[in-house]
C-alpha cells in the first residue's frame, strides 16, 4: 500500500512517497516540496501501473556507458566493413559525450544541440573541433538513438528522447564518368591494365574484383561469378560474401576475354585472378593518404579526371546505359538490391529515356488529325 511521509531538511519540509512496483517490491521517491506534488506523482504511478506504462526508476538510471557496449556487441554479426564505422562512432563521438548520462536524464534539446555542434564544429574549443561530415554526424546520432530505442523496448524509457532531431543533409556527390578513350589511357598507364578494364566495363566493386578466383571465371559463357568480397577494414583484408550477401553473375565483353584469360593462365582454381605481386589480395592504396598508390599514379600519368577505383563502377554503368541496357539489366550487373536504387544512383544516365518518351508521343500525335495548337476561347 502506498504512503506519503513528511520529513525535515535544511531547505524546509519535504515529502516522500513509498509505493509498490508491479512486481510487488517496494520503492520510494523523495524530495517533493508539497504534499500535493507527492499525491500527483503517486496518482501518475497508479495510472501507469494500471495501463502497463510503468517504468522502474532503477532501470531508467542505467547510463549510456552501461548500455552501449552490449548494443555494439549485438552488431558484430554485421559485415566487418559495416561494423567498424559503428564502433568508431561509438568510441569517438557517442561514449565520450553521453557515457555518464543516465538514460532518464537525456532530453531532446540536448541531443539536438550535440548534433548541431558536431555539424558546425567549435573553433573556441581547445583543441578546436572541426565540423564533421553529414555521414559522420548521422552515423553517430544513429548509434545513440538505437541504444535509446533498445531502452524503450526493454521498458527502461517510455519514449526515445532522441527521435525527431533535425539532421544534416547528405550532399550528393557528382559522379565522374570516363570515356572509352580515357579508360584506354588509364589502363595503358596502369600496372594492372586488365584489372582497370574489368572495373570500367563490368562494374564490379573493388572488393569483388580483387576477390575473384580463377574458378569464378567462366570463359565459355564470358561471365565473372561474384562469390566473395575482399574488403580492407582497418588495414586488414576481411574476406566474406558479396555486399547484401547476394552472389551474382556479371557478363564481360568479348574484347576482354584475352586479357582475362591471360590473367588466369597457369593458376590453380583457388588462386586470385588479380593478386598482388606476392599473391595476396591487391590494394589500390598504399598507406592512409594514398600517396604511392599505383592507381593514383596511373590516373596522373594518363591525365584523366581524378577518379577512384569505385568511380570506374560509375563509368561501367554509363557505358551499359549508352549501349542500350535497361535499368533492370544495369541493376543486375552492379548488384544493386533493386531497380529503384539504380535509378536513384544513376538517374542522370536515363535522361535520354525521357527524351524518347517525348519523341514517341510526338510521332503518335503527328499521325493523327488533331490540331497542333490550342484554339483561343471566346
Amino acid at each position: 500500500m502506498a504512503t506519503i511521509e513528511g520529513y525535515e531538511t535544511k531547505a524546509g519540509r519535504r515529502y516522500m512517497v513509498r509505493y509498490r512496483k508491479p512486481d510487488r517490491t517496494t520503492t520510494k521517491k523523495r524530495g517533493f516540496k508539497t504534499k500535493r506534488d507527492a499525491n500527483l506523482f503517486l496518482a501518475s504511478v497508479e495510472v501507469d501501473k494500471a495501463t502497463g506504462a510503468f517504468i522502474d526508476p532503477a532501470l531508467a538510471n542505467k547510463t549510456i556507458a552501461e548500455l552501449g557496449p552490449s548494443w555494439l556487441e549485438r552488431k558484430q554479426g554485421l559485415k566487418p566493413s559495416a561494423y567498424r564505422p559503428l564502433e568508431i562512432a561509438w568510441r569517438v563521438h557517442v561514449e565520450p559525450v553521453w557515457g555518464k548520462f543516465p538514460i532518464s536524464k537525456i532530453v531532446f534539446t540536448d541531443v539536438q544541440a550535440w548534433v548541431t555542434n558536431l555539424s558546425i564544429g567549435d573553433e573556441k574549443a581547445k583543441p578546436a573541433k572541426k565540423p564533421k561530415s553529414a555521414t559522420t554526424v548521422i552515423r553517430a546520432y544513429g548509434v545513440l538513438a538505437a541504444i535509446l530505442d533498445d531502452a524503450v523496448k526493454d521498458r527502461r524509457l517510455q519514449a526515445n528522447p532522441a527521435r525527431g532531431v533535425d539532421l544534416p543533409r547528405k550532399s550528393k556527390k557528382e559522379h565522374v564518368f570516363l570515356s572509352h578513350e580515357q579508360v584506354r589511357d588509364l589502363a595503358d598507364n596502369s600496372k594492372y591494365p586488365a584489372l582497370i578494364r574489368v572495373l570500367a566495363y563490368c562494374g564490379l566493386r573493388w572488393g569483388e574484383v580483387t576477390g575473384l578466383r580463377v574458378q569464378d571465371v567462366d570463359m565459355i559463357r564470358r561471365r565473372l561469378n561474384v562469390n566473395q568480397n575482399a574488403v580492407d577494414v582497418g588495414g586488414k583484408i576481411k574476406v566474406g560474401t558479396p555486399k547484401s550477401h547476394e552472389r551474382r553473375s556479371v557478363p564481360f565483353p568479348e574484347f576482354l576475354a584475352p586479357a582475362i584469360g591471360e590473367a588466369c593462365k597457369g593458376k590453380h582454381l583457388e588462386d586470385l585472378v588479380f593478386p598482388n605481386e606476392d599473391g595476396s589480395y591487391l590494394r589500390a592504396i598504399s598507406g592512409g593518404s594514398g600517396r604511392g598508390s599505383w592507381f593514383l599514379k596511373a590516373v596522373q600519368r594518363a591525365g584523366v579526371p581524378r577518379v577512384t577505383p569505385h568511380d570506374l563502377r560509375h563509368t561501367a554503368a554509363s557505358f551499359a546505359v549508352s549501349a542500350g541496357a535497361n535499368v533492370k539489366a544495369v541493376q543486375r550487373m552492379l548488384g544493386h538490391s533493386s531497380a529503384s536504387m539504380t535509378l536513384d544512383v544513376y538517374a542522370e544516365l536515363f535522361d535520354d529515356d525521357l527524351d524518347g518518351v517525348a519523341i514517341a508521343l510526338n510521332n503518335v500525335v503527328s499521325q493523327m488529325d488533331v490540331p497542333k495548337t490550342c484554339p483561343n476561347k471566346a
